[in-house]
């Protein structure tokens, strides 16, 4: 590794420590006898948890962004705008907004408005998604899938400086020393941008000067290490000054590692199987779940176990924040509101002493 890169290697308390967060995607769930609930109430649900969230002192909640019947939330500001009015301190972002298929004034738009309702806790993280399905909802092209993205971004960074906006580009109509309105109270809201590990990806966020948020669903973080010091070593390129990278993977938290295994893997199996119909994966074995959780990117367990697989994780990769994306599949919400609560009081202590 270059020296350059090792002297950018930033401690977390370069950035006021490490930061926790949850991630959902509102996945439709069943109830506790193993019946589906309806999506509506998926959503109450999902208020429910970030409330709990917010008196555990979390730093972060994130509602993802999706346009198909296994996921509730298509809008995701929506639902953060009915979260903010009933929490205090938490942050409220996304995870991600799919950018590429939406329009990056109204994008700011209704985020500026979370961020009134919250009082200035509204954050974004823009993606390209890891599913299709609202480009051909939104009439966009998928031919223009990278180019619908860097355009977009790029305008949505110029909107976020809250100043007259002159831009032009290929994918929508140009603007003119435009304002938008609302203005924020702070002047600006924080941008993240969600990246599942390529290159391009990394360097693209540095440029435009956005936190990096790492998806790591799978394999050992640490290979994504290269990543985090192809970032800090671009915004030095950039001229951009260095900024907090975050972890995003999947976990479940319960009192044992054993309970936390049981409870979690018929969801995630049921998940991982209808998701790799689609896209032609094999079906997941117990075993390869197990090994997932011991060598992997799964954070299953008692907070114990959980704690110390984020305290390597973050170390490894050089990370200041860690969201756990706590909901997968099916399981039902009085188990994901124990694994908050675990994860809120026992797992969030552990891995600061632990660091």
């Amino acid at each position: 590794m270059p020296c350059g890169q090792t002297r950018l290697r930033l401690s977390m308390s370069e950035f006021g420590g490490l930061k926790f967060g949850l991630d959902t995607f509102g996945d439709v769930t069943v109830d506790d006898a193993g019946q589906p609930i309806s999506t509506a109430q998926v959503i109450r649900n999902i208020v429910d948890q970030a409330k709990l969230a917010d008196e555990l002192g979390i730093y972060g909640f994130n509602v993802g962004e999706h346009h198909r019947a296994d996921f509730a939330v298509s809008a995701p500001d929506t639902v953060l705008a009915g979260i903010a009015t009933v929490t205090k301190n938490i942050i409220l972002g996304t995870g991600v907004t799919v950018l590429s298929s939406d329009d990056p004034v109204r994008v700011y738009q209704r985020f500026a408005t979370v961020d009134a309702l919250s009082n200035g806790r509204a954050e974004i993280t823009a993606g390209r998604g890891s599913f299709i399905e609202s480009f051909p909802l939104f009439g966009f092209d998928l031919g223009n899938y990278g180019l619908l993205f860097e355009e977009k971004l790029d305008l949505l960074v110029e909107l976020l400086s809250e100043e007259a906006v002159t831009w032009k580009g290929k994918t929508r109509s140009p603007l003119v020393n435009q304002e938008v309105y609302p203005k924020t109270e702070k002047g600006r809201i924080p941008l993240r941008v969600g990246v599942g590990g390529t290159p391009e990806s990394v360097v693209r966020a540095a440029r435009v000067g956005a936190q990096l948020a790492l998806a790591i669903i799978g394999g050992d973080p640490a290979r994504f290490a290269p990543f985090a010091d192809l970032y800090r070593t671009s915004l030095m390129e950039f001229g951009q000054e260095q900024l907090p990278i975050s972890i995003h993977s999947p976990g479940h938290v319960a009192a044992t590692d054993e309970k936390a295994q049981h409870e979690y893997w018929p969801h995630y199996q049921a998940m991982h199987s209808r998701i790799g119909r689609e896209r032609g994966w094999g079906p997941l074995t117990p075993q390869q779940y197990l090994g997932e959780i011991v060598h992997g990117s799964l954070y299953v367990g008692s907070p114990e176990t959980v704690a110390r697989k984020i305290a390597k994780a973050v170390t490894a990769v050089g990370a200041q924040r860690f969201d756990l994306k706590y909901a997968s599949g099916t399981t039902p919400h009085s188990a994901l509101m124990n694994s908050i609560e675990l994860y809120g009081s026992a797992v969030v202590p552990l891995v600061q002493s632990l660091l």
